[in-house]
Order: structure tokens, then C-alpha cells, then sequence
């Protein structure tokens, strides 16, 4: 009996001791890892700079910004839209929309329909109007290139019933090439991002994003950590 009572004395400090060194291994890795991120991140500063508005073409280690595809402990380091540049024609096209029931009364057969006609029409002028903007507005806000610690994500987003997903694994990358062609691109400095892969998908295109060349070398850099982690692994 005195025996079984030591033994119940001493295996709970035991199995104490042995949580207790599990928490601190679990603290330390975590530690780790949130060095290592502080480290991606910085970096990606480094190369692209600081972007806080929520509406910018180009997001650098969003604290905000999410997806539903996204993994546990998964870091977001850069989300790119199309350059704002992109938006200039359907903008355009909207504000005359907008305008142009104001010029209607110059049109001679106008003059000729009743009142409540040309009311319920312009109602369904501007509500067509305000639909397209709408429209084009989540296209752009949504279609987003994202890169990850882990992944480049490509999200074609043309409209709330049409949504594409793709994405690759930063080890499985290959090869990356842009292009910038035409007044508009050179001027504005964005194109086009062409990602040649091992897996599943070969492709990732990432199209008519600002910087391409900073956003290649964010790429550069990440495919060469992945290296010397997994050089350090074996």
C-alpha cells in the first residue's frame, strides 16, 4: 500500500513535467515561425513598400484581406489587383451613362411621350446603369492575385455566379516571365505575369498587375527560401 501511494506521488509530477516540456517545445516552433514571417515580411517591404488602403491595386501583408480557400496558419504576403488604369473605360462609359438622361429633352420624339413614361424609363436607365458599374466594380475588387508563404493563388472573378480558382505551390514553380506592352502599360508600369509550373495547373497568369518586375522578384526570392529550407531539411 505505502508503495502503490509513492507511485501515485510521483506520476503525476511526471506527466506534468512531460506537458510542460511539450508547451515549450509548441512556444518555441511558434516563435519560429513568427520570426520567419516577420522576416518574409520585411523583405516584401523591402521590394514593394508600404500599401494600407483597402482599394489599392496592390496589398502588401494585408491584415484585413482573407479567402475561403485559405490554409491554418497560412500568410498572406502580397495581393495584387488589376492596375486602376484598367477601370479608366468603363468608368468613362458610366458617367455618360449617367449623363445622358439630362439630354434627353433635346431629342425632338422625347417631347412627344407622356410624362410618366419618360420617368419610368430613366428610372430603368439609372438602374441599369448603377447595375453595370456594380458589376464591373466586384470584377475588379475580387479578381485578385495572391501570394502566399506556401502558394501563388490566381482568383478570376468575372462576376457573382462565374468565380475561377487556381493555384500552385511555391516549390512547384518553374519558371516566370512578364510583359508590358503598349502606351498604356509602359506609362502606367503594369502587365502581364506568366507562371509555368510543375503541378496540375501548368499555368498562372496574372494579368495586368502594377509592378510586375517587384512582384517577379518577390517570386525570386520566396522559390530561393524554399530551396535553402528544404537544402537545411535534408
Amino acid at each position: 500500500m505505502t508503495r502503490s501511494i509513492d507511485l501515485d506521488k510521483v506520476a503525476p509530477d511526471d506527466v506534468i513535467e512531460v506537458k510542460k516540456e511539450e508547451t515549450e517545445n509548441e512556444k518555441a516552433e511558434i516563435q519560429t515561425n513568427t520570426s520567419k514571417t516577420k522576416t518574409l515580411k520585411e523583405k516584401i517591404y523591402e521590394i514593394v513598400g508600404h500599401t494600407k488602403h483597402s482599394l489599392s491595386s496592390v496589398l502588401v501583408n494585408p491584415d484585413v484581406f482573407s479567402f475561403e480557400e485559405r490554409d491554418t496558419q497560412e500568410e498572406i504576403l502580397l495581393v495584387a489587383r488589376p492596375h486602376w488604369f484598367t477601370n479608366l473605360s468603363w468608368i468613362l462609359i458610366s458617367i455618360l451613362m449617367l449623363l445622358a438622361p439630362g439630354f434627353i429633352k433635346f431629342i425632338p420624339i422625347i417631347n412627344s411621350i407622356p410624362m410618366k413614361y419618360i420617368g419610368l424609363g430613366t428610372l430603368v436607365w439609372y438602374l441599369l446603369t448603377f447595375a453595370i458599374i456594380f458589376e464591373n466594380f466586384l470584377s475588379w475588387y475580387f479578381d485578385v492575385f495572391i501570394i502566399t508563404d506556401k502558394r501563388v493563388i490566381d482568383i478570376d472573378f468575372n462576376n457573382l455566379l462565374d468565380k475561377k480558382f487556381s493555384e500552385a505551390k511555391l516549390s512547384m514553380i518553374q519558371d516566370v516571365t512578364s510583359r508590358v506592352s503598349g502606351l498604356g502599360q509602359t506609362m502606367f508600369n503594369y502587365g502581364t505575369i506568366h507562371i509555368q509550373t510543375a503541378a496540375e495547373v501548368s499555368y498562372i497568369t496574372f494579368e495586368k498587375v502594377p509592378h510586375p518586375e517587384k512582384i517577379i522578384k518577390i517570386l525570386q526570392f520566396l522559390r530561393e527560401k524554399k530551396e535553402i529550407d528544404k537544402g537545411g531539411r535534408n
